[in-house]
């Protein structure tokens, strides 16, 4: 698998692998205190963290083939966001979404989602997709909603420095004790 992965088309979007030359944008994305309302403490703050991440990304398409795309309006090829299914311990993907303040409220999210799980079911069908996010994240729990997955867990966010932080498991299907692990411990 190469940087050459053929993106994937939605009625409005190109979703392509993340490579080098999206480093800026994606850095921009990752540095923006209103995307990260609801966990202050995960922005972004140096250009390595970002790098850190696409490598962490491009590695999942060596491994699995498939992971996190950059999220471009076809139009327009202006950066939307980023997001796709990530292989997590060979049990589970976690479908991970995060987009531009600009992006907001246009249906991005749910083209975004559609894509991911068609892609995840094509790939490992008997593997489940999950959304692990904040609660208090009312952008991204509406999303999981709206994608028709549903909560399996409730618990505290260990490791959050807000201690009173409840992370939400959803799930397309009920998880195995097992990918349930991989997400919460």
């Amino acid at each position: 698998m190469t940087d050459a992965t053929p993106p994937t088309r939605t009625e409005r979007l190109t979703l392509a692998r993340p490579a080098e030359r999206d480093l800026p944008e994606l850095h921009d994305l990752h540095a923006d205190p209103a995307v990260w309302t609801h966990l202050p403490s995960a922005r972004h703050t140096a250009l390595a963290e970002t790098r850190e991440l696409i490598e962490r990304y491009q590695a999942g398409w060596e491994a699995n083939g498939l992971d996190v795309w950059v999220a471009r309006d076809t139009a327009t090829g202006a950066l939307v966001g980023i997001g796709g299914p990530s292989l997590r311990g060979g049990v589970a993907w976690n479908l991970y979404y995060r987009l531009a303040p600009a992006a907001w409220g246009r249906g991005y999210a749910q083209e975004l989602i559609a894509a991911a799980r068609a892609a995840a079911s094509a790939s490992a069908p008997d593997l489940p997709v999950v959304a692990f996010l904040l609660e208090h994240n009312e952008g991204s729990r509406r999303a999981a909603e709206r994608a028709g997955l549903e909560v399996v867990w409730r618990g505290p966010d260990a490791g959050n420095p807000d201690p009173d932080a409840v992370r939400l498991v959803f799930a397309d299907r009920v998880l195995s004790d097992e990918a349930l692990r991989v997400f919460v411990g």
